[in-house]
């Protein structure tokens, strides 16, 4: 008997409590509503508290509250992990307040958002792109946030490295269909466009390689120019890298190639 008045003690309070809060969302009460939807956020009750400050936006509009309930508004849903959502609240945030204290961390919350809507870099680049181009404009607008500082040269550095990997993979996928000319074709200019290729021993390994491959399938005619290319890829190669995984296999066929060139 004593299990199920407890039982039914629970349920009534369970739905008083959902009466409150649904009176609430539609209330007019704005010191209530503002009152439970911190609370809410304080005990992470995210998607309620997110609803909450929604409810009172049109409420608060133009009054001292306006930009705290639209920060909290966002910040619920980052909270609650609807990115989308606090993408959406925290640009119109920074564009409606950009004076307003929450201003910083509000573009930052909204960088995070676009970070975590970037894809896997065998994918579209192009959010990835769009993200850098704010981080950049944030860091250049705060560069005295030091708290978000690191968190965004991390961001930078993870999609930097997915950008570099997709423009080595691509001249790679030509050395793997063994087209070599069209490999070191690729490879040479993802050097050319960034100098500073997270993957460049990578890229230069492959070159050399491709270079060789493409000497030693060659006619006889053509294999000693083409050998000679691969000994400036090499010695490029060596020059940046002496102490690379890739250095042993190299000089093997350097050393091939240059007997080759002495008996030729």
């Amino acid at each position: 008997m004593k299990k199920y008045i407890y039982t039914a003690l629970v349920l009534l309070t369970a739905v008083a409590c959902k009466s409150q809060y649904e009176a609430l969302l539609i209330s007019n009460d704005v010191d209530a509503k503002y009152e439970a939807a911190m609370d809410y956020f304080q005990k992470k009750k995210y998607q309620k508290s997110a609803q909450l400050f929604e409810s009172m936006a049109v409420l608060t509009s133009g009054t001292a509250r306006d930009d705290t309930v639209q920060y909290y508004w966002g910040l619920s849903n980052y909270r609650y992990k609807d990115y989308y959502t606090a993408e959406s609240n925290f640009a119109r945030f920074v564009e409606n307040f950009p004076r307003s204290p929450f201003a910083a961390d509000a573009q930052f919350y909204r960088l995070d958002c676009l970070y975590r809507a970037t894809y896997r870099w065998e994918l579209d680049q192009t959010p990835t792109r769009s993200c850098i181009a704010a981080i950049n404009q944030y860091l250049r607008e705060y560069p005295d946030d030091l708290p978000h500082q690191q968190a965004c040269r991390k961001m930078l550095e993870d999609l930097q490295d997915r950008l570099d990997r997709k423009d080595f993979e691509a001249g790679k996928q030509y050395y793997t269909m063994e087209d070599y000319p069209a490999a070191r074709v690729k490879l040479k200019n993802v050097l050319k466009t960034n100098a500073d290729n997270h993957y460049r021993e990578d890229v230069l390994y492959y070159t050399a390689m491709s270079s060789y491959h493409y000497a030693r399938l060659s006619v006889k005619d053509k294999m000693k120019e083409r050998y000679l290319t691969f000994v400036d890829d090499y010695l490029n190669f060596v020059g940046e890298y002496p102490e690379s995984k890739y250095k042993r296999e190299l000089d093997g066929h350097y050393k091939f190639v240059q007997e080759y060139l002495k008996k030729n």
